[in-house]
Order: structure tokens, then C-alpha cells, then sequence
């Protein structure tokens, strides 16, 4: 099955435990949700942080409607 990958883009001085705390509720989210094996962490680049959210593809729909991220990129896992 094909994974999806969610981003959200947090700006400033505080992006960095920002998004850290962001991906502790997306953990949360994907323990209240059922969603299975998902996968969180953030990266780091100057001026920005992104937070990513990997899981199944079965999961689109409940992630996108519930906590609207920026962009989504599908991985195809083989």
C-alpha cells in the first residue's frame, strides 16, 4: 500500500518546538483516529520547520479534514 506524506510549515524563533509540539498532538490525533503505524518528526531549515506525518493512504481523508496540512506528497512503498 502507498504511504502519504503530510507537512505543516511553523515560521519564527519558536518554529522549532513548535512544530516538535505539534507532532506530539498528531500522535495523539493518530492514536484517537486509528490510524496505524504513523510516522511523525520534524526537519529544520533556517527560517522554518516543517512537521511531517507519514501513514497509510487509507488515512487521507481523515487527516486532511481534520488538521489541514499545507501540502501532501504519496510515497510508493515497495
Amino acid at each position: 500500500m502507498a504511504l502519504v506524506r503530510f507537512h505543516w510549515d511553523f515560521f519564527g524563533p519558536d518554529a522549532v518546538p513548535t512544530a516538535e509540539h505539534f507532532c506530539r498532538h498528531v500522535e495523539e490525533f493518530c492514536d484517537r483516529e486509528g490510524i496505524t503505524r504513523p510516522r511523525t518528526w520534524t526537519s529544520a531549515f533556517p527560517a522554518r520547520c516543517v512537521a511531517t506525518l507519514e501513514c497509510e493512504e487509507a488515512h487521507v481523508r481523515t487527516v486532511r479534514d481534520a488538521l489541514r496540512p499545507k501540502r501532501a506528497e504519496r510515497i510508493i512503498s515497495h
